[in-house]
């Protein structure tokens, strides 16, 4: 069974740096993977080829997101938040 979900997604590099050094701050595991867009899609995606996948531990879901939730709000409205 797999215990990792999804925290966020994003297609800006700097929003994404700024959330794992976050996590990274508050001792949070995570792991940080990139996806291809498909050509045909990126148009929805704002011209971007690759979309920055932050996945975390399904125990550890609450504290990613009291970490997440002090970033600035500059940063936080380019991330895609998901709630479990």
């Amino acid at each position: 069974m797999d215990s990792n979900v999804v925290l966020c997604r994003t297609i800006s590099n700097h929003a994404g740096k700024v959330a794992t050094r976050q996590l990274m701050e508050d001792s949070i595991p995570f792991t940080k993977s990139y996806k291809r867009i498909p050509f045909f899609l990126r148009e929805r995606f704002r011209g971007a080829s690759e979309i920055c996948v932050i996945s975390i531990n399904r125990n550890e879901y609450a504290k990613a997101r009291r970490s997440i939730d002090c970033l600035d709000f500059h940063i936080r409205r380019r991330l895609r938040l998901n709630v479990i």
